[in-house]
């Protein structure tokens, strides 16, 4: 096990994590909830390099895997020049290094035989993937296959090699889908070209889930949709919600909206005919919806949950669809009724959530990648070049600041404990109020 500690140990920060931070924590992907909201109050609204900076932290590489957070703990992946990744641990609130784990190491093809391997897109590397944490275990996954759980001392408590064991990947962009933790177990996504115009077996799509402490094969669910060649990527996350008393991961990709029994792998309910091509952007889900994009830029569209019952959805179920001004990447975010969301090329868009009514159309300016966050009734849009857009949640469209780090901002913003937290290609940032 490669490991180094820094300090004394940081005195042992982690035995006694939660006598610091009491804030909400941001345990994975998009959040506690997985929809890009913080119930965190006392955030930033401005920040510069003279204001608000609390600390700045250098990374080993670089990559597009967001920050997580628990408690006094900050985890991040990335992969260097050299190909080696890390699992780095930082303390939150004072942007000291904990741990540096090398965790493997991977090439990331640029070119490639079409359709017969993955290669990734310019803007990605290995270190796509966001881990995420639960107590205290740390769940990593790369865009090699590996999966491999820690503690938060750095020991390595198992890890897998998705590849070897389930085929090569065979997503045309270069692996990216975040694991989640769910009920002791961690439980991650394939979404991917199955070559079935080529080759008499198809490269299967799945979920599967292992056990959280040990590793062991829980189950593994085929996910064929029957959509072809690109449509069948997809780079997204399950969203988790509980319903009748059990927890369903429902799953947005290959031109189909479904979702999973997170215990038993099997398959509740399922939305197909959603054609538009592979998928980036991710689901998101409020108390009476669930909101998604049809892959390519296609259109977003509205699910009623109370039409949602087992089997097929009736196609009555979607309620709204709209094609006009969609995003490829980054994923949507809904907060006071209202859905926002923001188009590659730096369009932000606001809708009533209910009806999908348009309520405002504004250009930002600039690229996006990043998903926007939402707390104390603002919306944070940042994009590519560390600039970062903060707009009133309201009906009315309020420009209330803009923020700029001087870095490359793939990666989405995480929130916890009235910070705010952006990996730029350099460095890693807190934003915090003077204390």
């Amino acid at each position: 096990m490669n490991y180094r500690p820094y300090g004394l140990a940081l005195l042992l920060i982690f035995a006694a994590m939660t006598d610091f931070a009491v804030g909400d924590d941001w345990p994975n992907w998009r959040g506690p909830r997985g929809d890009g909201v913080s119930l965190e109050t006392d955030v930033p609204l401005t920040w510069s390099d003279a204001e608000n900076i609390r600390w700045k932290a250098e990374l080993p590489g670089w990559g597009g895997s967001t920050p997580v957070i628990q408690d006094a703990g900050l985890i991040i992946t990335s992969q260097d020049d050299e190909g080696r990744l890390f699992l780095q641990l930082f303390d939150k609130n004072y942007g000291s290094p904990l741990r540096k784990l090398e965790v493997g190491s991977g090439d990331v093809p640029r070119e490639a035989p079409k359709r017969l391997q993955q290669k990734f897109h310019r803007l990605h590397n290995l270190a796509s993937p966001s881990p995420t944490v639960h107590h205290k275990w740390i769940a990593a996954h790369f865009g090699n296959g590996i999966l491999a759980v820690y503690d938060f001392e750095g020991n390595e408590k198992w890890r897998r090699d998705l590849q070897e064991e389930y085929g090569a990947y065979t997503i045309w962009w270069g692996h990216a889908n975040s694991p989640v933790i769910v009920d002791g177990k961690v439980i991650s996504v394939c979404m991917q070209d199955s070559l079935s115009d080529l080759d008499q077996e198809p490269v299967e799509s799945y979920l599967v889930a292992h056990d959280l402490q040990t590793g062991e094969l829980i189950w593994k669910t085929k996910r064929m949709t029957g959509a072809p060649a690109e449509q069948a990527d997809a780079y997204t996350t399950p969203l988790v919600r509980k319903r009748n008393g059990r927890t369903e991961l429902i799953v947005m990709g290959g031109n189909q909206l479904d979702a999973y029994d997170a215990k038993t792998g099997q398959q509740i309910w399922f939305l197909p005919g959603l054609e538009g091509g592979r998928t980036v952007t991710g689901p998101t889900i409020d108390d009476k919806r669930i909101y998604c994009t049809r892959g390519m830029r296609g259109p977003t569209l509205a699910v009623a949950l109370d039409e949602i019952k087992t089997g097929r959805v009736p196609d009555t179920a979607i309620v709204w669809e709209e094609a006009q001004s969609t995003p490829d990447s980054p994923s949507p975010v809904v907060l006071n009724g209202l859905l926002f969301t923001v188009t590659d090329d730096g369009i932000a868009v606001c809708r009533d959530a209910a009806t999908g009514e348009l309520v405002w159309k504004e250009r930002l300016g600039g690229k996006f990648k990043a998903s926007p966050v939402a707390v104390e009734n603002r919306v944070y849009f940042l994009n590519t070049d560390g600039l970062c857009s903060v707009v009133a949640a309201e009906r009315e469209f309020q420009k209330l600041a803009e923020n700029k780090l001087d870095d490359e901002t793939i990666a989405s913003p995480a929130i916890s404990d009235g910070c705010i937290y952006i990996r730029g290609r350099k460095y890693l940032y807190c934003i915090g109020k003077a204390s």
